[in-house]
């Protein structure tokens, strides 16, 4: 059992703030008195089970994530600022991290944001970039930290990772429409497509490769039409149909999220706007309930999950992460996609594995699934320094933008993975084997990549 005493006193004042009440009215909300929630607040008095039942009865949040995955978010974030080799002489402990986000959780996101700045310079300075151009940048910037991230992904990534990739608005809506197709078999492109025409009067069309060029799908207003590429598979076309729906269905809806997500700037928002649309389409091909019965059935077996669902093995992945509903939750994973480049392109967590922000993968561990065949699941064990045991199973598939006709077919790696503990409930490990003791790697030290640093 955790002893710790649970301090959220920098949390239950953002929520009283948010809320726009006093102390006073907070308290007496909440059946208590003033000088009690004061203390609270300042982090002296620990909270309670009885007064976090209360603040969760008032104010109707989720305890669990209130009360933990905010400090656990910041602690992953930390670990990864300390991890730079110019804190290498610093000696500051997994337990110093916990120490700091403990007493001060937006002390350590102040941490956060101005190491991500100083990566941003740094990777400036290092392409040549003038200093002026920086100055011009930072130039009345009253937000420091936002500014300085000029990266729309990361700055979302981050965004989903806090909501821990689940938006109930989205489930909501997505069960409006999903009843539709599904009771009515398994042609899916058809139905998709008669919905189209039916409640939005756009039909569908399949263009040759040399028309749509590397474009997967678009939309021409003009002649009311969605025109996919036919690079694509079935279930491709079906996933970019089903973003096409929803974004007709519910506009207002996304425009409202990324609007409440008080983001910077226009491009971060796109990018925002296009994630959630992601979001929703497959919320709309794979049902809440459905999707989590089928795979608790099927052992989460991506290729039999891929064709029950007819949408790609890299969006079944996807789905799996969004399964986090309060008291309905699936199984905890842990998602990386790479490109042949080694960028990272998505990453969520919700088990103890961290995965890298700023850096590569280990090189120690085949993530990247070489000797894997396109489309097919590349299981493997990976042992972290802190002596955590994981499943991993990389997915290689080729980027469609590309066509099948190209010569150079770039590959991206979707890489999903749980605790050991969990291993048993996907049918790809079985053939891992795990001991029920911690094992320190090889050496009994990390090989010095940043993903090792991460999770030791």
């Amino acid at each position: 059992m955790d002893e710790r005493k649970i301090m959220v006193g920098q949390r239950v004042r953002r929520l009283r703030q948010s809320q726009g009440s006093t102390q006073a009215e907070m308290a007496s909300k909440l059946g208590i008195s003033t000088s009690y929630l004061n203390l609270i607040e300042r982090n002296q008095r620990p909270a309670t089970v009885q007064f976090l039942l209360r603040l969760g009865q008032a104010f109707d949040i989720d305890l669990v994530q209130f009360a933990g995955n905010d400090e656990a978010r910041i602690v992953a974030q930390l670990r990864e600022v300390f991890a730079d080799p110019i804190f290498k002489q610093s000696n500051i402990s997994p337990q110093d991290i916990e120490d700091i986000c403990s007493a001060s959780p937006i002390g350590g996101e102040a941490i956060y944001l101005l190491y991500k700045l100083y990566r941003k310079l740094s990777d400036r300075h290092a392409l040549g970039i003038k200093t002026i151009e920086e100055n011009k940048e930072l130039k009345g910037s009253s937000d420091f930290g936002l500014s300085g991230d000029s990266n729309p992904r990361e700055l979302v990534l981050d965004y989903l990772q806090l909501h821990n990739n689940y938006f109930s608005d989205l489930e909501e809506a997505s069960g409006e429409l999903s009843h539709l197709f599904f009771s009515k078999g398994v042609d899916l492109l058809g139905i998709l497509a008669e919905i189209l025409e039916s409640r939005h009067g756009v039909r569908s069309r399949v263009l040759p490769l040399d028309v749509m060029g590397e474009t997967l799908c678009r939309y021409d207003r003009h002649g009311r039409r969605v025109l996919i590429s036919e690079a694509l598979g079935t279930d491709g076309r079906a996933f970019q149909m089903a973003r096409q729906l929803v974004g007709m269905e519910w506009p207002d809806l996304l425009s409202d999220i990324v609007d409440k997500a008080d983001l910077r700037d226009l491009p971060t928002k796109r990018y925002l706007r296009n994630s959630l649309t992601d979001y929703l389409a497959r919320a709309l091909l794979m049902p809440y309930s459905n999707f989590k019965e089928a795979a608790n059935n099927l052992r989460h077996d991506f290729v039999l999950l891929s064709r029950r669902f007819m949408v790609p093995i890299d969006q079944i992945c996807f789905r799996l992460t969004t399964l986090q509903q309060p008291g309905d939750k699936g199984v905890p994973i842990f998602l990386l996609q790479v490109d042949s480049a080694g960028n990272v392109l998505q990453r969520f967590s919700a088990t103890k594995f961290y995965p890298p922000r700023f850096g590569g993968l280990c090189p120690r561990w085949n993530l990247y699934g070489f000797g894997a065949g396109a489309f097919s699941v590349w299981p493997s064990r990976i042992d972290t320094p802190n002596g955590l045991q994981f499943a991993s199973f990389s997915i290689r598939t080729p980027n469609d933008v590309c066509g099948s006709s190209s010569r150079v077919n770039p590959t991206l790696v979707t890489i999903i993975g749980c605790e050991s503990d969990h291993a048993q409930y996907f049918y790809d490990a079985d053939d891992l084997q795990f001991v029920n003791k911690k094992i320190i790697s090889e050496d009994g030290q990390s090989c010095g990549c940043l993903m090792c640093q991460l999770n030791s």
